[in-house]
């Protein structure tokens, strides 16, 4: 694991959209897993302001999204195709063809997920995985106890998930219980990882992630085993890293040698 620790959420999603940009300037074709929810927000909007500078060009790439909620419509507000419409696909040059999201509609979910990793694998696997940490540790909808080699499937949300989600529900409105999610042995197999996370809320779950043991109790921590998997961190969410100092200098004196090698 790479760690880079920033003053802010602002100047860490800054990072991790330059991180998107080059990959795709390095391969205009690349496939881009996406994650929703608000800790991707900021960097989107990064991507979206180096879009519109002439920095960056989406219109040879495609995406993957992580996951999908089962029984919501595209067209639903708290849908996650929704979600990624608004924040980033409708702002960009992405052909909305070469974007994908998990079928939360099909009547045959264990087929979608399936059919899912065939598009995936077809496209040639993913290059750049963007993903963020659950107050557990979760990374998608793979919660504790998922395993660490899972395929994409259909998981039944926990109901600590579905509490924390009923605020965006009306009442008597239908709340899914059910989600698509790519599984971890998934995720792991994107060439590089992208893992974004700020606030002291979410300082336990990255110490346990970073600095504990690989364990399917928190399933980020199977980013572990990634050899190219990096972790962009405000100083909250790093607050409570043991070796913090440690993992400073490390990256300072990375970023000192790419500089004398002209790679940064």
């Amino acid at each position: 694991m790479r760690i880079v620790i920033k003053e802010n959420r602002y100047e860490a999603s800054a990072f991790a959209a330059e991180a998107i940009a080059l990959q795709l300037q390095q391969k205009p074709t690349s496939v881009l897993g996406l994650a929703t929810g608000s800790t991707p927000t900021l960097c989107y909007e990064q991507l979206i302001r180096l879009y519109k500078e002439g920095y960056v060009d989406f219109s040879q790439a495609s995406s993957f999204n992580l996951d999908e909620y089962h029984g919501l419509s595209p067209e639903h507000p708290q849908s996650y195709r929704y979600f990624m419409q608004q924040q980033l696909f409708d702002h960009i040059n992405i052909d909305v063809k070469n974007t994908h999201v998990p079928d939360g509609l099909n009547e045959n979910p264990i087929q979608a997920c399936s059919d899912y990793e065939d598009e995936i694998n077809a496209h040639g696997g993913i290059d750049i995985q963007v993903l963020g940490i659950g107050r557990n540790g979760h990374i998608g909808f793979n919660e504790p106890t998922s395993g660490l080699q899972s395929r994409t499937r259909i998981k039944t949300l926990t109901q600590s998930t579905t509490n924390a989600n009923s605020r965006f529900f009306g009442n008597g409105e239908f709340q899914p219980e059910l989600a698509l999610t790519m599984g971890i042995g998934t995720i792991l197999e994107a060439r590089k990882i992208l893992l974004l996370a700020f606030g002291e809320e979410k300082s336990q779950a990255v110490q346990t992630m970073i600095e504990g043991a690989l364990s399917a109790y928190c399933p980020a921590s199977a980013l572990q085993l990634h050899p190219d998997a990096i972790i962009v961190l405000d100083r909250d969410a790093a607050s409570r890293l043991e070796h913090i100092e440690f993992f400073i200098e490390v990256e300072e004196k990375q970023q000192a040698l790419m500089k004398t090698l002209n790679l940064s």
